[in-house]
């Protein structure tokens, strides 16, 4: 059967019937077969254009060994095989991680590290105390936003060192390029600054805090500086940068410091000058209640200066831990002991439990303990005589906190520190558990502070202690503690304090007692004279 078509143009075309019958039966085979073979690779024939793909029967070697496929819930999910590059790179990692550990276990480097980031679980109830709100001082906080206005005040002291001096910037640079390595290594962890970005930044800090401690020495309006001047001046400001200058992540080493007063003098061999003008530059911020008396000065250098030099790599000090040995000043015979102990004991796991020392003063005077203020201007040397706990005094201010905090942080980090401090600051926190203890000790003249409450003392002493790992055994204060428990736990002790808190507690309760035991006395010989008329009648006394 033929089929006549007109086509557009009038011409006729001829169609075969049964040669369209077969051509739409081979199209729904094609389509039937693509249906059973859906996870095949499509190609589309290249004879039929506009037609439905077929499947290629014989796909591509190269293509399967690359790809493969699996069915996951129905779906057609596609997975390219790893390149072999891949895992010899994953390899070199570990490698490269194994190297890096190799480095970081070398001891000689740890041998020069004083300078620390404080540990996390410090921070946690006060970050604010750890970390500079005024001026930065070394890597760790360098550059940060809020403390960037004080860098310009930085380049007026360098400036001013220059101008003074009549000396070039190229002589400090060259010489805290020399110092770089080693400065370096007193820091923590990696340090991200540049090697250019470190020298300068050992110069301006360097310099700022020379500038600091010159002006404080022989007044800042002598070297130069306006009376009025925004920083460099003795003024609210001062206390501040003297309060972020006693931090531990905010140090510099103090052979750079030293080292950039000798090109500034134009002598070698300054060491130890930069330690004593530091300790006259902090004063303000000592606990002790009172100003050092030029005595207490003469005495404090002389030690001081016999200390630095028999401590052994002066390159290990900075500011805080000048700053703490002023504090300390001469310590008693058995704390070198302690800390020779300290640094060949075996290694054993503190526990929390044992960090009691000693009762609070509620509980101490209950059992008969009296306490007493000790004149000396130590106020960490604490002793008990005789029933009679004597404490120096404690002068707490807005600082206090944060200078604590980083003290003992610094004990906390550094092995070849005392723990004097967290000693002390332990006991303390032991003795003070309520605003009751604080205003005790107060009438005492034991504790003054400047605090709103004698709650916020309180509450000072037992956040700065709260996370601090600490060995009782290992204390200054631990043959004390002994000597006190071993009084509070006698019974006549305990009835005496009992007798005299609740029956003898005013002078008038004594003239009571005495009239009462006259009035007794006055009886009983009544008495004993009526029984004895009475049985002797006529006998005469």
């Amino acid at each position: 059967m033929v089929l006549v078509n007109v086509h557009s143009d009038g011409q006729p075309i001829i169609i075969n019937k049964d040669m369209l019958t077969w051509y739409l039966l081979s199209l729904k085979l094609r389509q039937k077969f693509q249906t059973k073979n859906q996870h095949s690779e499509p190609v589309q024939d290249p004879n039929l254009h506009g037609l439905p793909e077929v499947t290629r029967p014989n796909q591509d070697q190269n293509v399967q060994n690359h790809k493969q496929s699996h069915s996951e819930s129905g779906k057609e999910v596609v997975e390219e095989r790893p390149e072999e590059t891949t895992g010899d790179s994953w390899v070199i990692s570990i490698r490269d991680k194994l190297e890096q550990a190799d480095r970081d276990d070398d001891t000689t480097i740890w041998g020069k590290l004083c300078i620390y980031r404080v540990p996390h679980y410090l921070q946690e109830n006060d970050k604010k105390s750890y970390f500079p709100q005024t001026v930065s001082l070394g890597p760790y906080h360098h550059g940060k936003k809020r403390l960037r206005p004080m860098e310009r005040h930085k380049w007026r002291a360098l400036n001013k060192v220059l101008k003074r001096l009549k000396q070039r910037i190229e002589m400090y640079t060259n010489a805290m390029r020399e110092l770089e390595e080693k400065a370096r290594a007193c820091y923590e962890g990696p340090i991200s600054l540049s090697r250019n970005e470190f020298t300068e930044m050992l110069v301006l800090d360097g310099c700022f805090v020379l500038e600091l401690f010159r002006g404080t020495v022989e007044g800042f309006t002598e070297i130069g500086y306006a009376r009025n001047d925004p920083v460099f001046a003795m003024r609210g400001l001062m206390h501040s940068i003297q309060r972020d200058m006693i931090m531990l992540e905010n140090q510099l080493p103090l052979f750079v410091l030293d080292r950039l007063l000798e090109l500034q003098l134009g002598t070698q061999n300054q060491t130890g000058i930069v330690a004593h003008v530091a300790v006259k530059f902090f004063d303000p911020l000592m606990p002790t209640g009172e100003a050092l008396t030029k005595p207490d000065q003469s005495k404090l250098m002389n030690w001081l200066e016999k200390s630095l030099d028999t401590l052994g790599d002066k390159g290990e000090l900075h500011c805080l831990d000048v700053f703490r040995r002023s504090l300390l000043q001469s310590s008693p015979t058995p704390n070198t002991r302690s800390l020779l102990k300290r640094l060949t004991r075996n290694t054993r796991v503190v526990d929390k439990r044992q960090q009691q020392l000693v009762h609070c003063v509620t509980e101490l005077r209950e059992a008969g303990v009296k306490f007493r203020k000790r004149k000396t201007d130590r106020f960490w040397d604490i002793e008990f005589k005789n029933g009679y706990l004597e404490i120096p005094k404690l002068l707490i201010h807005d600082g206090t906190k944060s200078l604590f905090s980083n003290l003992i942080a610094f004990e906390q980090c550094h092995i070849e520190s005392s723990n004097h401090i967290t000693s002390y600051i332990i006991f303390m926190d032991n003795l003070i558990n309520s605003s009751e203890d604080v205003s005790y000790l107060h009438y005492c003249g034991i504790i003054e502070h400047w605090l709103g409450s004698d709650s916020e003392v309180a509450d000072l002493f037992n956040r700065l202690c709260q996370e601090v790992v600490f060995d009782p055994k290992d204390s200054h204060l631990s043959r004390l503690s002994g000597d006190v428990n071993r009084y509070y736990n006698r019974k006549w002790n305990v009835l005496k304090a009992t007798l005299t808190h609740k029956y003898f507690n005013n002078p008038w309760a004594y003239f009571s007692f005495f009239a009462a035991v006259i009035l007794l006395l006055l009886t009983l010989c009544q008495s004993f004279y009526a029984v004895y008329a009475y049985y002797k009648p006529n006998s005469k006394l």
